[in-house]
């Protein structure tokens, strides 16, 4: 139940759910899960319900599956975006400025196929990650050949990592398109363009949801 675990005071889905009913860009709101809290909480914020089948709730489900399914739905009741905004319930570290961003990138450049928050990391860049080898020594990820790889993080090239706060799709180039797109999130297609933030966690335990509500506080986020 930690989509709905209360964050001052309100079901941790409402701050996602809120940045995004609080975006004019917009136009439809639509919440898909398999679970009636959850489906009772994001109605409370306006959002008209999709129960997910019990197949694509399952921990070994893909988000793809979850999504399609929702389109499908959608498509039932007339309703057929060109830009979709993914909201994940698990994180409330989510602006309405972020989405409205990620939905502007792709107003303006139609060659892009999604626009997703990302964050800067360097410490754990994957040149500096090790794998595990059959023999139960740390391996490479990478065959570097002869290239000299420097151990100082700042000698590395840019390494961003996606964020699981949200994802915007334009679907014509993403979840539509013919070619596969980047793995693992293949439904995102070839041309993302980043949103850079400072900070975006998912919660995984109660602490992440007292450090949610730091973050809320410090950003004076809040709805009416």
């Amino acid at each position: 139940d930690k989509n709905v675990l209360p964050v001052l005071g309100k079901p941790l889905l409402y701050y996602p759910a809120m940045a995004a009913k609080t975006c004019s860009l917009i136009t439809d709101f639509y919440v898909s899960s398999d679970d009636e809290k959850i489906l009772d909480a994001a109605a409370s914020c306006g959002y008209k319900k999709i129960v997910r089948p019990a197949e694509l709730a399952l921990p070994t489900s893909q988000h793809v599956d979850a999504i399609n399914h929702a389109l499908k739905e959608m498509d039932k009741v007339g309703v057929h975006p060109d830009i979709l905004v993914v909201l994940l319930a698990n994180s409330g570290i989510v602006k309405r400025e972020w989405i409205e961003e990620s939905i502007q990138y792709i107003i303006r450049d139609n060659t892009l196929s999604a626009a997703v928050p990302v964050l800067l990391e360097m410490d754990h860049h994957p040149y500096r990650s090790k794998s595990l080898r059959e023999d139960g020594c740390l391996g490479t990820w990478f065959n570097f050949d002869k290239h000299k790889i420097s151990t100082n993080r700042q000698d590395l090239p840019v390494n961003y990592v996606l964020c699981h706060n949200f994802w915007t799709l334009n679907l014509a180039k993403s979840l539509y398109a013919k070619e596969e797109g980047q793995q693992p999130w293949t439904f995102m297609g070839n041309n993302i363009k980043p949103v850079i933030v400072k900070e975006s966690f998912d919660v995984h335990d109660e602490d992440d949801i007292k450090r949610t509500e730091r973050w809320l506080l410090e950003e004076g986020i809040k709805y009416e």
